[in-house]
């Protein structure tokens, strides 16, 4: 194929393979069957099926420095995306976030602790049963299967903290995590999607009554932030600068290691994003950016990081695929949603909502909690999505080095 004027520069090659990529995505994930469909994940499996199979065909036709350029950018694109995403939610909802942790603290911590425990556990299985049938050696195939988890999990943290682990054994073993990562992630994503699309329709939820449940207090919240708007200083019209603040400092702090552990960018941020939109306001000075803009920010951001990390991880995908690892994956993604939905409804009595935004954040899965958003018609959801994702941040982390030291 001959890409033309597109083959002239990495910059004219990486736009048009981002821009192409979201049309299609979208298009897919219009989709609808049954009322149930992609969404935004749609973007994620084009942008995969394009890494795998047309990317490095296109990539060859540029010049070595441009193409060096262009697996660099894809890395930005990815990075950023991220960054536009977690911290437009933690803004969205900083606002309800405390009073929700304070009402809800014990469950949201137990929930992300059974969810991680429980896919752990199956991991760890995987292993001991997995091995003695595996034609390759015991060191790559637990560490394809720690990148297995991380997948499953969609959890970029615990896969840094895997590669990481096993990188003073050798770099093929951090391929091998690599695979095992690309491999499940696309279940991982797609799965957790489709879940909390179906759950409400097996269940036959009364959705009106749910969002009831969940929005006591949102006249009241929606009347104080208007006060608050209209009380103090603007520094620009759409909150561009608050935002951009919050994600500054939100990389700072993500970066800060203490005994070897981060919060990474995603925790980072979206620790600063939450006490931004708890507070509004510094003195006179709003630094809480319209709803609008978060909105936009949220699924632009969304939309960049599937892109990044799809059209990237496609190759690996292909090269390492092996029906086993992908049902291992399935299993690792299946098992602890389900365990958590179940303890979450009958042992914590959460209402619908609140437990799937639990769920999407105890699996980490930020496609899923877009795709609740959309479900819900409420931004509601991402205050148990933010409550819960630090807990499974953490444990997931933890989890995936205990694996590689003591299996």
């Amino acid at each position: 194929m001959n890409l033309g004027i597109l083959s002239v520069t990495g910059v004219g090659f990486l736009t048009f393979c981002v821009l192409a990529v979201a049309v299609v995505g979208y298009l897919l994930g219009r989709i609808t069957i049954k009322g149930v469909n992609l969404g935004t994940a749609g973007v994620f499996i084009v942008a995969l099926l394009f890494g795998a199979f047309l990317f490095e065909n296109l990539e060859g036709q540029l010049k070595v420095g441009d193409a060096t350029f262009v697996k660099e950018a894809l890395k930005i694109v990815e990075n950023l995306g991220l960054i536009f995403f977690v911290t437009a939610v933690g803004f969205i909802a900083g606002p309800k976030f405390f009073r929700n942790m304070k009402q809800n603290f014990k469950s949201y911590v137990l929930l992300g602790l059974v969810i991680i425990l429980s896919a752990a556990l199956i991991c760890t299985l995987c292993i001991v049963v997995g091995s003695k049938i595996s034609s390759v050696d015991f060191d790559t195939f637990k560490a394809t299967m720690v990148g297995l988890l991380a997948g499953a999990l969609t959890s970029t943290p615990a896969f840094s903290a895997s590669k990481e682990a096993v990188s003073e054994f050798g770099g093929h073993l951090e391929d091998a995590v690599s695979a095992g990562y690309a491999i499940a992630y696309l279940f991982g994503v797609v799965g957790v999607v489709l879940f909390v699309q179906l759950i409400p329709k097996l269940t036959k939820a009364d959705m009106k009554a749910e969002l009831e449940k969940i929005s006591v207090e949102h006249i009241q919240q929606k009347t104080t932030s208007s006060v608050k708007k209209n009380s103090v200083i603007n520094i620009d019209e759409f909150g561009f600068t608050a935002f951009a603040l919050a994600a500054v400092l939100g990389v700072a702090v993500g970066s800060i290691k203490v005994k070897g552990f981060s919060l990474t960018t995603t925790g980072g941020c979206i620790l600063v994003a939450l006490l931004f939109g708890h507070f509004g306001k510094i003195g006179k000075v709003c630094i809480m950016p319209k709803t609008e803009t978060l909105r936009t920010l949220r699924e632009l951001g969304l939309m960049m990081f599937l892109i990044g990390a799809g059209i990237s991880g496609g190759a690996k995908f292909v090269q390492y695929f092996e029906p086993i690892y992908f049902l291992y994956g399935a299993v690792m993604t299946l098992v602890p949603m389900v365990v958590g939905y179940i303890f979450a409804r009958y042992v914590l009595k959460m209402p619908l909502l609140n437990n799937l935004g639990s769920i999407t954040g105890g699996m980490t899965s930020t496609p899923a909690l877009g795709t609740l958003i959309s479900v819900a018609g409420t931004e509601d959801v991402a205050s148990a999505y933010a409550a819960t994702y630090p807990i499974a941040l953490i444990c997931i982390v933890l989890a995936s080095k205990l694996i590689i030291m003591f299996c």
